[in-house]
């Protein structure tokens, strides 16, 4: 993994116009209050952060971020916060227009802009529209934790070597799951080493880990499955014996039942893999419910899904049954 240089995203938002200045914070300060679009980045935030902050997150549990649009109750909640911090790279794009108005007033981070452009990923065929699941790779993901150290830092200059050792504590953890990660995805046979999910949420993972994936709608749920995709990937399903696809807790389960039934009609039997954390975490107050639960869940299921070796319950032992609460 490489580290992008300290204070490079607060350089890339100035820029962007989308950081207005710092709100300093000294030893006797209140904790910062701030709020954060996606769970993702709630739970870096609170982990870096620590004591110093006070962080409520927008989206919960199986909400889709693609498709949300900001309540009444968020409008205050960002208006009063002493900074918001959102994925960007046309995640929340319901939201966009709200948080460059903001952006005028008190400091607005996108934390995907934290990833340099020559390692974000696109669609071939909208090549100007940037895949924004950066979370699903620890190597990207590592851009964004660092992003919020410095913004942190920005924010609260006081307490700026504290966050510099949460940061990089919490850094030896994401180097751990993302070795696990090689590991027990190295294991997968190579003919199966295809990853199908309701939406292209898992590009990132993909390219992190020679996986080819394919989702039946792009990378927003705001696309629709036609037809034809729908009949292009059973064959794909039939052709290459897949035995497992996979549903995403935040999006319906509609199209990849369409899938199963399309190869049974075909005489090939597909299984569910079972339901993996794409576009949001798992409950609040549980390991699934964490950046680091919610990757280890991934890799730990699609492993065992596709005919991998991995531990039941994951790298720590964590995991649970229903990828809910311990």
């Amino acid at each position: 993994m490489t580290a992008s240089p300290r204070g490079a995203l607060a350089l890339m938002l100035t820029l962007a116009g989308v950081l207005s200045g710092p709100v300093v914070a000294d030893e006797e300060a209140a904790p910062l209050q701030l709020v954060a679009t996606t769970a993702m980045i709630a739970d870096v935030l609170r982990e870096v952060g620590g004591e110093r902050v006070e962080v409520q997150g927008l989206m919960g549990p199986g909400v889709d971020p693609h498709l949300y649009r900001q309540t009444r109750h968020d409008v205050t909640a960002m208006t009063r916060a002493d900074a918001v911090f959102w994925n960007g790279l046309n995640l929340e794009a319901q939201l966009r227009n709200f948080l460059s108005r903001l952006a005028e007033r008190k400091p607005v981070f996108a934390l995907g802009e934290a990833v340099p452009v020559e390692q974000r990923l696109a669609d071939e065929a909208y090549p100007d529209q940037p895949d924004p699941h950066v979370w699903m790779d620890p190597g990207r993901w590592r851009w964004v934790v660092e992003g919020i150290r410095d913004a942190l830092a920005d924010l609260a200059p006081d307490h700026a070597r504290e966050f510099e050792a949460r940061t990089e504590a919490y850094l030896a953890e994401l180097e751990a799951l993302d070795d696990y990660a090689a590991e027990v995805l190295d294991s997968v046979p190579a003919s199966s080493r295809v990853l199908v999910t309701a939406h292209d949420a898992f590009g990132y993972f993909g390219d992190a880990y020679e996986f080819e994936v394919m989702g039946i709608q792009g990378f927003s749920t705001e696309s629709e499955a036609g037809l034809a995709r729908i009949e292009s990937l059973v064959d794909v399903l039939v052709d290459r014996r897949i035995g497992a696809i996979f549903i995403e807790s935040s999006v319906s389960d509609r199209n990849v039942q369409a899938l199963v039934e399309g190869a049974a009609a075909e005489g090939w039997t597909v299984e569910i893999g079972g339901e993996l954390f794409s576009d949001a975490m798992g409950p609040a107050a549980t390991y699934e419910g964490t950046w680091l639960g919610m990757l280890d869940h991934n890799v730990t299921l699609i492993a065992l899904a596709l005919g991998g070796e991995a531990p039941a319950k994951g790298r720590l032992g964590r995991l649970s049954e229903e990828g809910g609460s311990e």
